[in-house]
């Protein structure tokens, strides 16, 4: 393979990666228009009512696949079911999801990684 053959195909996958891992500033502005901290809390990380998740530093991929099982909901495969994140969820595009994932792994968060 020639040497600006090989750079062009490194670029565009940089690129890719790049885009697929979602714009945190977009993020924050679409968290905001769909309003997820009325119930994740201001910071992600204090949610109004103990069973629902803190967001805050999550990783991006499970972020992202959990808004698209309740977009899936109970019935379909590997979906999940809730009222108020289907709904929510329903109404997201995919670049919303890795907008709002990429933003809220950006958040310091209080997450146990390790134990």
């Amino acid at each position: 393979m020639k040497k600006n053959t090989l750079l062009a195909l490194l670029l565009s996958a940089s690129s890719f990666a790049a885009l697929a891992g979602g714009n945190i500033d977009a993020g924050k502005l679409a968290a905001e228009k769909f309003n997820c901290a009325s119930c994740h809390g201001a910071n992600f990380s204090t949610p109004i009512d103990p069973s629902y998740p803190k967001l805050a530093g999550q990783h991006t991929d499970y972020i992202a696949q959990a808004l698209k099982a309740y977009q899936r909901g109970a019935d379909g495969a590997y979906g999940r079911g809730n009222a108020i994140m289907g709904a929510q969820a329903k109404a997201l595009s995919n670049t919303d999801i890795q907008n709002i994932a990429a933003y809220l792994n950006s958040l310091p968060g209080s997450l146990v990684l390790q134990k």
